[in-house]
């Protein structure tokens, strides 16, 4: 049945609703830029090329940024329609990427670098201009292990935080007994998981390629695998080192903060193709992204973020266990109190969302340092290729953020909190030392590869050299 009004084409109510809409439009309006203008006032794809989207995570609490960014209507804010989609393994996500079943995804910092080098998968170009994080591991072992370390050193166990020294007292004396090596796990072998356990590993002496057995175990699966004993140990995001701890399986050793204070960690990765097919689409995406990241770095909004990764369709584990390390604090054994951890996960401070071209140097000299990459090359251009900060400032440009004007910083040479002045406003960043008090310079590259003692390099120094000088 019609009414009148109906008939006349626009009820008053209809009227004062559609009035309503064409005010709140303007404003919105006023603070969008041109490209995308049309778009929103006609409902149309207008300057946005792919409007529809699939993005990939993994079950972890740094997956949060894409997650609330579709609940919360970031994306939509932006004219896209996401879909996010929860991902076995690693190994899915660069997969489903690559083919184009997914149009970006939460990947590990290192798997862009990898992609585009052939690293262990097919070689497809692949970038990254958003970072989703700093920090968020942790290595944990099981009780028996632990047991055995504070056995065997002490002394070693009170330091803060604790090296891998007692380990290695236990791996020398299971040598001398004939007893084959220990198996931990690790999420990925591109991964930051990877790298930092074996920096821990390292720096007090042992081959993580010789001394021990580092397996793949995707993140959700690492809690059932040191229940069954099939590992003593891992290195994985968070919620899964608290569920160990909560669950009275294992103890945490160290956290990626400790190993280094603000590491990267997860970034938002598309393929070179789709980003040059979809600029703008890529661009709104990266807009959206950052506005949801600096409203998830305020206190007063984390615990709605933890109620909403929380959930079977993201995370799927108990608010109490994701609460404790997004809320700022970490529980390290069943017996102890939680301790302040309040740069645990950092979602917007300390530029955390910028694509550093020397955090990918980082991850290549971590390459080749473990004989992932087989061959010399420039270092600095390959990072160039992938990371992309031209994209990320013209994102944040748009959105009215400060960024930094520079591409390039040392790690390991603040203690303190600091100032960036080198951004279009002052940036307060985080501290950026290495527990092992290691600096990085990245005009210094191959002269960090070679400083380290334990390494499995596949090129020689020399060779590198002729690529990097």
């Amino acid at each position: 049945m019609t009414t009148q009004d109906d008939d006349k084409g626009l009820s008053r109510r209809g009227f004062l609703k559609a009035t309503a809409l064409t005010a709140g439009g303007t404003a919105l309006l006023a603070g969008m830029p041109g490209w995308m203008r049309g778009a929103a006032y006609a409902g149309t794809a207008g300057g946005l090329e792919k409007t529809r989207l699939t993005f990939g995570i993994i079950p972890l609490t740094d997956c949060a940024v894409l997650v609330v960014a579709a609940v919360k209507g970031y994306f939509k804010k932006y004219g896209l329609d996401v879909t996010i989609s929860k991902e076995a393994s690693w190994a899915n996500i660069r997969d489903k990427v690559t083919i184009g079943a997914l149009d970006g995804a939460h990947m590990l910092a290192g798997m862009p670098i990898a992609s585009t080098l052939g690293v262990g998968a097919t070689k497809k170009p692949t970038i990254t201009a958003f970072s989703m994080d700093l920090n968020g591991n942790a290595i944990t072992v099981s009780n028996k292990l632990y047991q055995r370390m504070l056995d065997a050193d002490p002394e070693a166990m009170k330091a803060s935080p604790t090296t891998a020294l007692a380990l290695k007292k236990v791996i020398d004396a299971d040598k001398a007994a004939g007893r084959p090596p220990m198996t931990f796990a690790m999420v990925f072998p591109v991964s930051t998981h990877n790298y930092q356990i074996r920096y821990w590993m390292a720096s007090a002496g042992i081959n993580p390629d010789q001394d021990v057995r580092l397996i793949v175990i995707p993140p959700p699966q690492m809690v059932a695998n040191l229940r069954a004993d099939n590992i003593v140990g891992y290195c994985v995001g968070e919620p899964w080192n608290e569920r160990a701890v909560k669950a009275g399986l294992g103890r945490t050793i160290i956290t990626s903060y400790e190993i280094w204070n603000n590491n990267p960690e997860k970034v938002f990765g598309v393929n070179l193709d789709w980003a040059e097919k979809y600029p703008n689409t890529h661009r709104a995406a990266i807009m959206a992204l950052l506005e949801t990241a600096q409203w998830m770095d305020k206190p007063e909004n984390r615990m709605e973020v933890v109620k909403i990764i929380a959930q079977k369709s993201y995370v799927n584990a108990p608010v109490d266990v994701v609460k404790m390390s997004m809320t700022g604090t970490f529980k390290y054994a069943p017996s102890e109190t939680p301790r302040p951890l309040p740069d645990f996960n950092v979602f917007y401070r300390y530029a955390a969302t910028f694509p550093w071209m020397s955090h990918a140097e980082w991850f290549l000299t971590q390459m080749y340092r473990w004989g992932q990459i087989d061959k010399p090359l420039d270092i600095k251009k390959v990072a160039a290729s992938v990371y992309r900060p031209d994209i990320y400032r013209d994102a944040a440009k748009q959105v009215g953020m400060p960024y930094p004007t520079v591409d390039y910083k040392t790690e390991g040479t603040h203690k303190e909190k600091w100032t960036l002045k080198d951004a279009t406003a002052p940036i307060v960043m985080g501290p950026d030392r290495f527990f092992d008090m290691h600096g990085y310079d990245p005009e210094k590259l191959v002269e960090y590869i070679d400083s380290f003692k334990v390494k499995s390099l596949t090129v020689t120094a020399d060779m590198l050299r002729k690529l990097n000088a």
